[in-house]
């Protein structure tokens, strides 16, 4: 479908901008603080990866073949009312996204446990965030400025606490996010090429990991997109394909959320038997 852009209609008052030197300007004016993550993860990787130059680790990383897209994909089902009824379980003074986070978070690593029969180390849980809410880049910048907010939670910590415990120590980690963080993280992905090598070992279902990551898309207006032959009836997004990633959809039907779930089948048969997340949710497949 076409516009035409002449039409005073049409005419956003501050168009957008697609130009990188915003962004560049911008956190030229900011100093740079690690994020308790990014220091987590240097210190988990410290006797490992201190001894390898990031050339040879970019090398390795370079001539390795394209990660597949992860296939094994299930779906669960939260009405409106099973989602309110969960977060008022959980702590109605947190949001929706903390407190089924926090559910996740749990039943996932009691299924990680039941699977590979031991207790991992640590159950991480992460959220990505827009920078333009978060910093002070100009509104109008369109291109992607989105970083990730992790939370490194020892799993006993995780396996003994409540769900209100749990979402507040996931809100600990992951709401303090700042330019001052970002800007680190940019130097980080430029820079430090070991860190993220031990980041992407980690965020993982393993005997030493348990993992949530969060994606939640249900607030994007993505059920009024038209190309000229009406709306979607629904959506999936193949972008995210590594393990251990859920992404968050609105159904349409009955107000609702799409839980897209990117876990093994081997782990989600034990998943699927959580009494506490059926309590919420329905397995679709």
């Amino acid at each position: 479908c076409t516009r035409n852009l002449d039409n005073p209609e049409y005419k956003l008052k501050y168009p957008p901008v697609n130009d990188r030197k915003v962004v560049r300007d911008y956190f030229n004016t900011v100093t740079a603080i690690e994020p308790p993550h990014t220091k987590h993860f240097k210190d988990l990787g410290a006797e490992s990866l201190v001894k390898v130059p990031s050339s040879v680790i970019a090398a390795l990383l370079l001539a390795a073949p394209d990660i597949p897209a992860f296939e094994e994909q299930h779906l669960l089902h939260f009405t409106a009312e099973k989602l309110e009824q969960l977060r008022q379980d959980v702590d109605k003074a947190q949001t929706t996204n903390l407190a089924l986070a926090a559910v996740l978070t749990k039943t996932i690593l009691q299924a990680n446990i039941q699977m590979f029969n031991s207790m991992p180390t640590w159950s991480y849980v992460m959220f990505p965030y827009d920078c333009r809410h978060r910093t002070e880049v100009p509104m109008t910048y369109s291109g992607n400025l989105s970083f990730s907010a992790v939370a490194p939670l020892e799993s006993q910590t995780v396996l003994d606490g409540s769900y209100k415990e749990i979402a507040q120590a996931i809100k600990e980690h992951c709401s303090k996010v700042s330019s001052e963080y970002a800007k680190s993280l940019i130097y980080t992905v430029e820079n430090e090429i070991g860190v993220l090598f031990q980041a992407g070992i980690s965020l993982c279902n393993s005997p030493d990991t348990s993992y949530v990551g969060l994606t939640n898309l249900r607030y994007m207006p993505l059920y009024s997109i038209d190309f000229g032959y009406g709306g979607p009836e629904i959506l999936s997004n193949g972008y995210f394909i590594r393990e251990g990633m859920q992404r968050i959809y609105s159904n349409k039907q009955d107000g609702g959320i799409d839980l897209f779930m990117n876990v093994k089948d081997d782990l989600f048969e034990y998943l699927k038997k959580s009494d506490e997340l059926l309590k919420y949710a329905d397995i679709i497949f």
